[in-house]
């Protein structure tokens, strides 16, 4: 990965190579830690973050959840973070925040380890490419039932690190995983839409997907085209039986699939992918006067 300057660790910001933690820390051992995934975009006035606010409530959801003391306010955070990609200097960058247990004890309860928080900025690119060769895993998605979905916690992403790594060793871009009950969850790091007689569908959290905050913007854009967009419960055969599927996610931003399973669906996207895609693009670049509040500049 390409290196940046400098990360931001509780409190002070520390040269990239010296961010460290220590080996017994919690959160390695037993993946007591939650995360978010944020993306600096190129825009007219500057570079600026896409629904900062939104991440950072969504991490202080998810601490509480797995039960992490959070020592920073959501503004607190959002000063790090525009510090942090400050100083690094991107144009435009992913961001990664970091809660976890650190080191002070070892075992599973543990509770009297402090939390340690990181913020880090870099340069990376969409993690897909238009044109998803898509596969059902094998593995099923958490159920809500076992660890808290709605939750972005560390631990739990073991299962999407297995569907990922399956689907590329048998030939395929991404994995889509099933819950317990067979119904469509998510990929193993983004949220799927199917389209079909032009009305956009998507898995709800209670089928074990992230509430994604892409997912949430593409079905806002989506009511500002005139689209109908619902959040329902999806069999394996809804996505062979679909006009169009598309991923959307902070790491991919909105991307089309290709095939699922070998059912070819179009080496190129289908008219409601185009239409999202090109919304989401004004949207995160402020182009999209409407949408200029979804945008935290990095100069503020």
């Amino acid at each position: 990965m390409e290196e940046a300057k400098v990360i931001w660790m509780d409190g002070s910001l520390v040269p990239w190579g010296e961010a460290r933690v220590h080996v017994l820390s919690h959160a390695l051992h037993y993946g007591t830690a939650v995360f978010e995934g944020t993306r600096v975009f190129e825009t007219s006035r500057g570079p600026a973050v896409f629904r900062l606010d939104d991440h950072l409530r969504r991490l202080v959801r998810s601490a509480r959840m797995i039960g992490l003391a959070l020592p920073y306010t959501v503004e607190e955070l959002r000063a790090a973070t525009l510090e942090t990609v400050s100083a690094n200097g991107h144009p435009s960058c992913y961001i990664r925040h970091l809660v976890a247990r650190g080191y002070g004890e070892m075992g599973i309860s543990a509770r009297g380890c402090p939390t340690a928080v990181s913020i880090a900025s870099w340069s990376w690119g969409p993690l897909l490419a238009a044109g998803v060769r898509l596969m059902t895993s094998s593995w099923r998605r958490n159920d809500h039932t076992v660890v808290p979905t709605a939750a972005k916690a560390t631990g739990p992403y073991l299962n999407s690190v297995l569907a990922k790594h399956e689907a590329l060793d048998a030939g395929y871009d991404e994995a889509v995983l099933l819950n317990a009950a067979g119904y469509v969850g998510e990929c193993t790091g983004a949220n799927l839409f199917v389209v079909r007689d032009g009305v956009l569908a998507t898995p709800p959290s209670s089928a074990g997907a992230l509430d994604g905050i892409t997912q949430d913007t593409v079905e806002r854009l989506a009511a500002g085209l005139g689209l109908r967009a619902v959040r329902q419960d999806l069999m394996r055969s809804d996505l062979y039986a679909a006009d169009e599927i598309f991923l959307c996610g902070t790491g991919a931003g909105v991307v089309h699939v290709s095939s699922i399973d070998r059912r070819e669906l179009g080496a190129d996207p289908g008219p409601v992918t185009t239409l999202l895609a090109g919304a989401y693009d004004a949207a995160v670049h402020g182009r999209d006067e409407r949408h200029l509040d979804w945008l935290t500049p990095v100069s503020a």
